[in-house]
């Protein structure tokens, strides 16, 4: 049976949401993976998920990065398999040839990440991350996660 290369977009989670943080990514090219495997961890402003593999075959290039965030329909990776049902997404990109674009890296202030969801926090507290500085980030790579808004809002209280 032929393969072919697919672009697997970032999901949509919803009317609402249409940025996704990469948290955790669980491949690299050159990985085979099977339907429903999971490739990495995304999380929105409302929560964070699992994304899987829509199909088997293997990981032909990987567009998004830890720390990044992506829009829903952004291609995330690139897969290569035979599953026709998915034929649909096959990609218009010449592997190789052309550098994918670098997704757009998390809103930062200083030197840390903020997560949709930490963003999200800090502006119901009526604060600005922009303006935050001396918030401890505890998320992986340096990521302020919503957990840390609180503890700096309690900080703050003294």
């Amino acid at each position: 049976m032929e393969t072919f290369i697919i672009d697997v977009p970032v999901p949509s989670m919803g009317a609402t949401v249409s940025e996704l943080s990469v948290i955790l990514i669980k491949v690299q090219p050159g990985d085979k993976v099977t339907k429903g495997q999971r490739l990495a961890d995304l999380e929105s402003d409302k929560s964070a998920f699992e994304f899987e593999s829509p199909c088997d075959g293997t990981v032909n290039a990987v567009l998004g990065k830890p720390g990044a965030t992506m829009t829903s329909g952004d291609v995330f990776l690139r897969l290569e398999t035979n599953d026709e049902s998915l034929r649909h997404l096959q990609s218009k990109a010449v592997v190789g040839s052309v550098a994918p674009a670098a997704p757009a890296v998390a809103k930062s202030a200083g030197n840390v990440i903020w997560t949709p969801k930490a963003t999200k926090a800090a502006q119901e507290a009526g604060l600005d991350p922009s303006a935050i500085t001396d918030i401890e980030a505890t998320g992986p790579g340096n990521r302020v996660t919503s957990d840390d808004v609180q503890r700096y809002i309690e900080r703050r209280r003294g």
